[in-house]
């Protein structure tokens, strides 16, 4: 076994993502062998309860399609919210009488990038993941798609999981697909070859990847697992990508899948959340000065450093900052609404806290709530 792979047998905490391919007839339904299979290798992976497993799971909408008489996955917001509503139900259920087999509890746990971007929100859904896992629970984490609006529309369950080993602090996350891994071609071609270990970005130049399955009932592809392990990966976190049906070879350690090293050093924070997961609602641009404060020096933004505001968004929101060409240079969570930013502008808090009152000697953006996007 290589160094690597024995990195993945060490693993004690363990966030395993699967797809709705793999989970969900060509129909949409829910395929109950599929999913005690997939159970069969998550409870025995545990190890007698030696190891955590977080399962993130799509196929809410995808399991919500048959009950609501729906050949396809719609593609308007309000009927997959309400596929969501019905599906994720159904999927939980059925985690919960397949974990039961082997006396396992399941826990729900719905989350959007609202729910950790935000400090105290961060903290909850941390502290909830852990203490389920503390009592011997499996959490299974979807996105909240009954509520989730952009979530739906961009979002895939790939680059929740990665944000999700970041949040529970995990040794190893393991990526499930309906491909036993990422090849330098077209899998279903002869001469493309599995690619067993990336190292870095470079190891990735001139590699081709598709897009959704061909059920059409997924939204990720390969795109986006790659995306994910690359955000895994550079948090300090090692990543597996193989097939549902070689997840037991995966958790093993054996020559199976794709290994993406660890390219950065793990970090307790939450500002990956909002570098990766956020959608800003609006964009600050800043003077020279205050690029380079923000960007270089690692400061707060002060209401001196911004030259204009641009959008609607309420205090707490995510906004980008950019420079005067126009380049998103950092993302926070701004303090003020964007009403009460152009009084603002240019000056200093002194002499804003002297004519507008002691609320407004603070920061636009804390230091602690921004992330630099390009160093």
């Amino acid at each position: 076994m290589t160094v690597a792979r024995q990195h993945v047998t060490e693993a004690r905490r363990i966030v395993v993502k699967v797809g709705s391919s793999s989970l969900t007839t060509a129909a949409g339904g829910l395929d109950a062998d599929r999913v005690d299979a997939l159970v069969d290798v998550l409870a025995k992976a545990r190890d007698g309860g030696e190891k955590e497993i977080v399962l993130v799971s799509s196929g809410a909408i995808a399991a919500g399609l048959a009950p609501l008489g729906l050949a396809r996955r719609p593609r308007d917001l309000a009927r997959q919210q309400a596929a969501a509503s019905v599906g994720q139900g159904l999927l939980v259920a059925r985690y919960a009488s397949s974990f039961s087999r082997y006396g396992l509890r399941v826990g729900q746990v719905l989350l959007t990038t609202d729910d950790t971007s935000r400090r105290s929100h961060y903290r909850n859904a941390y502290r909830t993941l852990d203490q389920l896992l503390t009592m011997g629970t499996v959490p299974v984490v979807n996105e909240n798609d009954t509520v989730a609006t952009e979530e739906i529309r961009f979002g895939d369950n790939d680059r929740l999981a990665a944000l999700v080993a970041h949040l529970v602090r995990a040794d190893l996350l393991v990526l499930l697909s309906d491909v036993d891994g990422l090849y330098d071609g077209d899998p279903g071609k002869p001469g493309s070859s599995r690619i067993s270990r990336v190292d870095g970005p470079a190891d990735l130049v001139g590699v081709s990847m598709g897009s959704a399955g061909k059920a059409g009932l997924g939204t990720g592809g390969m795109v986006t697992k790659v995306e994910a392990a690359r955000i895994a990966a550079a948090a300090g976190i090692p990543v597996v990508l193989t097939s549902a049906g070689r997840a037991g070879d995966g958790l093993a350690g054996r020559d199976t899948g794709t290994y993406f090293a660890r390219t950065g050093r793990r970090s307790a924070d939450r500002l990956l959340w909002l570098a990766h997961a956020s959608t800003p609602q609006g964009a600050l641009t800043l003077d020279d000065g205050a690029v380079r404060a923000v960007v270089e020096r690692r400061t707060s933004l002060l209401p001196a450093g911004i030259a204009a505001v641009e959008g609607e968004f309420s205090a707490g929101d995510p906004v980008e900052l950019r420079d005067t060409a126009g380049r998103a240079v950092a993302r926070g969570l701004v303090n003020f609404d964007a009403k009460e930013i152009p009084q603002l502008l240019g000056r200093s808090t002194r002499d804003l806290a002297r004519d507008l009152g002691p609320a407004y000697e603070r920061e636009v953006v804390h230091r602690d709530d921004l992330v630099v996007l390009h160093p």
